[in-house]
């Protein structure tokens, strides 16, 4: 999905300031930031690797804040530069913030919103995203994290446009990435979009890794939520409608048995989420299809059926908005990823006559989990369906296929604004 913004505009226009150089990438570091997501740009930006092909960048490691800085597993870092070397950089990447729930410097903050006014590119890897959103830096704009992080990103900071679905998000000069290994696949986006595809593929292969990759979160996606939410009443008939997915229900029997107006319960729900309920009942339903086509051999319409959609047509039409391929695509594709031995109806296989009838028979979710995946799936797959925040409309029907991409983007895991 292209994503159409004046952000996107007035960053095609914006120009580096005089004392910025393209080639020089600053990375932000702060204490109690993870060591892996931390030397990933330092990989990428910090090795001559001209003998392969690959451009030189000149890498500055600056430090957020006071040092040493303490990274996971207790080792301490000293980093060569202070916030000084930012002014200079054409590039700054924030490769992790070290806790989802408290703020950043301030002095670090005021640094990035300089860089950016003066044409800086502003990258944030994984919980990197919540340092560009406290700057401001994603008011208005697509951006994506990790997905067990998507939905605190989404409710800490409701103008930012968060999609959980994405490897990356590309909207010119503001630049996010999912957890971990998204963030090298952002690195060689960099690469690509500043040297052409032979010098990000030469720098792949001397990583070793994918010049690309397909796909994006999606397949990660589990039920995992923010704790806040966990402790909310509302989780009792988030329960419920899980269990009864296979039914057909909508948005007003939930809100019956919440004790609430219609009103009232989209009000408290997109409190708690950012997400709206129709638009969260249709993802958990578009899940559970998946979860049938990946583990039994029912008809396209038998699954329609046992996730409560009204008919086939219209699993078809969500199915396709949230993943960009119909059910029996998805099908096909899935199994013929999967080795022989565990394809549906082989015999030792998780889709075997020896395998659990759990799945097939969609049975619902145990009394004794009913809670905790209530509240989990209140999150990450409110977030995958979240609407878009600051462009909310009066019947939220009518706007879901907004939320999807109609088509993939050109580069699989990728949502750019080119």
């Amino acid at each position: 999905m292209s994503h159409d913004s004046t952000a996107t505009a007035d960053a095609a226009a914006r120009k580096l300031s005089g004392r910025r150089r393209k080639e020089i990438v600053a990375v932000l570091l702060f204490s109690g930031g993870p060591i892996f997501e931390s030397s990933i740009p330092l990989s990428v930006f910090g090795i001559d690797r001209q003998d392969a092909g690959v451009p030189r960048y000149r890498l500055l490691v600056a430090a957020g804040e006071e040092g040493p800085l303490r990274t996971t597993g207790g080792l301490e870092l000293t980093a060569p530069y202070g916030l000084e070397a930012i002014s200079r950089a054409g590039t700054v990447v924030v490769p992790a913030w070290r806790s989802i729930t408290s703020p950043p410097p301030e002095d670090a903050l005021d640094a990035l919103r300089r860089a950016h006014e003066e044409g800086a590119r502003i990258v944030g890897l994984c919980t990197g995203a919540f340092v560009l959103a406290a700057a401001g830096l994603l008011d208005g704009r697509p951006a994506t994290t990790h997905w067990m992080y998507a939905p605190t990103l989404a409710k800490r900071y409701p103008s930012v446009h968060v999609d959980p679905r994405e490897l990356f998000v590309d909207d010119g000069d503001v630049l996010t990435s999912a957890g971990t290994a998204a963030g090298i696949d952002l690195c060689l986006h960099i690469v690509r979009t500043d040297h052409g595809n032979e010098a990000a593929g030469a720098l792949a292969r001397r990583l070793v890794v994918p010049p690309r990759r397909s796909g994006g979160q999606e397949r990660y996606l589990d039920r995992s939520l923010p704790e806040e939410i966990g402790a909310d009443p509302l989780a009792e008939v988030v329960a419920w409608a899980l269990e009864h997915l296979h039914e057909q229900f909508d948005v007003e029997t939930l809100a019956a048995r919440a004790y609430m107006s219609r009103r009232t319960f989209d009000r408290r729900f997109r409190s708690l989420t950012g997400s709206a309920p129709l638009q969260w009942l249709i993802t958990q339903r578009v899940l559970q299809a998946q979860r049938l086509l990946e583990t039994s051999d029912y008809s396209v319409d038998e699954v329609a059926g046992r996730c409560g959609f009204r008919s086939p047509v219209a699993l078809r039409g969500h199915f396709r908005r949230q993943l960009g391929s119909s059910p029996a695509a998805y099908r096909a594709a899935y199994r013929a990823r999967r080795p022989q031995s565990e394809r549906a109806g082989d015999p030792d296989g998780p889709g075997g006559p020896m395998a659990p009838q759990v799945a097939q028979e969609a049975a619902p979710v145990p009394m004794q989990s009913r809670r905790t995946a209530a509240a989990s799936s209140l999150g990450a797959a409110a977030s995958l369906a979240a609407d878009h925040h600051g462009k909310h409309v009066d019947h939220p029907v009518r706007h879901v296929p907004e939320l999807y991409a109609a088509s993939r983007p050109s580069l699989p895991g990728q949502r750019s604004a080119h």
